[in-house]
């Protein structure tokens, strides 16, 4: 029974990709006439789907880089020191603190997009890179924290106590002796945090807006599928576009993900 879970789990999760993969390579006709088929397979509609007026990928390959490169940045130099005061505190308002910022991971970011939206349009941050990069580094924090502070937790604190000794102070002790330990728990968040940013569309759609002339990956996805909705020929090969830097990261990276959030129960 475990062994046909198992293999049905695994259809289920790769046959949608199987006939997104092989239909970004075929014509109208051969789509609709045998979608699993690996008959008519060409790159035409692939070449035409790289040359989209409608959606430059690789004008939205660099947004979107740029926006996960400086979310990734931010939730690290902001989540990191943040975890490790609380890791470290005893007293009772580190605990209190740690609950407010687990309270958030039970947030649903589309919640939060209204009371954001009237913040970012009085500091004159809406529709703007930075105003887009801060909510989005805020979604990050919670669960960042919350996992990095279980981590350093698992950290003797007598490495603290001796680089104390050697006249390091706080900030020198963390960013120099714990934060080069916290390698697997930054390495498992900077990839979610990846993830989330690459295939956010709501809030890009929304805090850019079309006014910005900002196209991340998805939102340049949705310009140029919706209004050839029904061409799979300019459907599949765009969604493919979208997702395969996406595969191949997590093809690379996916063996951090599970060690980095295992690793804080595993050692000490």
């Amino acid at each position: 029974m475990r062994r046909t879970f198992l293999w049905a789990t695994v259809a289920f999760m790769l046959i949608p990709l199987y006939v997104l993969t092989v239909n970004a390579f075929k014509g109208q006709q051969d789509i609709l006439a045998n979608p699993f088929g690996l008959g008519g397979l060409t790159l035409e509609p692939l070449g035409r789907a790289l040359t989209n007026p409608q959606f430059n990928v690789f004008l939205g390959y660099a947004i979107t880089l740029l926006f996960v490169v400086a979310v990734n940045v931010l939730s690290v130099g902001l989540a990191a020191p943040a975890a490790y005061v609380i890791a470290r505190g005893t007293k009772r308002r580190f605990r209190v603190l740690m609950l407010f910022f687990l309270a958030g991971t039970f947030i649903p970011g589309q919640v939060l997009v209204i009371p954001v939206v009237y913040v970012l349009k009085t500091l004159g941050l809406m529709g703007t890179i930075r105003g887009f990069v801060l909510f989005e580094t805020t979604l990050t924090l919670p669960f960042s924290i919350f996992l990095y502070a279980g981590y350093i937790a698992t950290i003797p604190a007598v490495l603290d106590q001796a680089a104390a000794v050697d006249g390091a102070g706080r900030l020198r002790t963390f960013w120099q002796i714990v934060f080069p330990l916290m390698r697997p728990a930054v390495a498992t968040m900077v990839i979610l945090n990846t993830f989330s940013v690459w295939n956010d569309f709501v809030n890009p759609q929304i805090i850019l807006g079309p006014g910005s002339g900002l196209y991340t990956v998805t939102t340049g996805v949705y310009a140029a599928v919706s209004q050839y909705s029904t061409d799979y020929t300019v459907v599949f090969p765009t969604l493919l576009l979208a997702i395969a830097p996406l595969l191949v990261f997590f093809v690379f990276m996916q063996r951090h993900i599970i060690s980095g959030l295992t690793a804080g129960a595993t050692k000490g």
